[in-house]
């Protein structure tokens, strides 16, 4: 296995991608996860001077025959980017090795019991608040893809389709953890609906569950509107 180290919107020198296979030991990853796949790290840049504090951001994907673990870190330079985005990392790896040693004869660990098992992971990033959204003006709207932009943009999308398959509560949590985001989205293999876990205040979760309503449905087609309209 080798590591696949790419830019976004930079160029990548030999001696950061030297650096980077210094830093990921293969040989140590391989004894936490002897299932491993591939190993990406991606390389990006923030332009906006104001940001000069967090303008290198380092991305690290690692997938197995397992979930898949991403750890990502931001700081003045390349360099001090991947050695944060290393440690979590290393610590994301170490984390899933031990549940895997663990678990054989170990019960399940209910959602409620998450925040005792995995201590600080609830920690919550910004407010959690939703703000109002703005009031839109009559401005020229434009299709971008599937979508419909208004006003000159810039815009940049990004679409990504993953095959999932059913899962508990439990193992959407504990793979949010080990991606390390806000949110996780999942098929509820009880319910087989797409679903959606995320983080609120303190060590607190929740979960939003989608249901496909057959009336909401016709009530949204054009043919049941214009039989309503008639």
């Amino acid at each position: 296995m080798d590591i696949v180290v790419k830019g976004r919107k930079t160029e990548v020198p030999e001696r950061f991608r030297k650096h980077v296979a210094e830093k990921l030991n293969l040989e140590k990853i391989q004894r936490l996860d002897a299932k491993v796949i591939s190993l990406d790290v991606e390389v990006s840049k923030e332009p906006n001077p104001r940001q000069a504090d967090r303008c290198d951001r380092v991305e690290i994907t690692l997938r197995s025959r397992g979930p898949v673990i991403r750890a990502e870190a931001a700081a003045s330079d390349p360099y001090a980017a991947l050695d944060l985005a290393a440690e979590k990392l290393g610590a994301r790896l170490r984390k899933q090795h031990d549940k895997r040693f663990s678990r054989r004869g170990a019960r399940r660990v209910s959602a409620a019991e998450v925040p005792d098992h995995v201590p600080g992971v609830a920690t919550l990033n910004g407010t959690g608040a939703t703000g109002g959204e703005e009031k839109k003006e009559q401005v020229p709207t434009k299709k971008v893809g599937s979508l419909e932009v208004q006003g000159e943009g810039p815009l940049v999308v990004r679409e990504k389709t993953h095959v999932a398959a059913p899962m508990t509560l439990d193992q959407a949590l504990y793979e949010m953890e080990l991606v390390g985001h806000d949110f996780y989205l999942f098929v509820d293999s009880e319910t087989k609906e797409p679903s959606v876990v995320y983080r609120r205040h303190a060590y607190d979760y929740g979960v939003i569950h989608l249901r496909t309503d057959t009336m909401v449905t016709q009530e949204h087609s054009p043919e049941a509107g214009g039989t309503l309209g008639g």
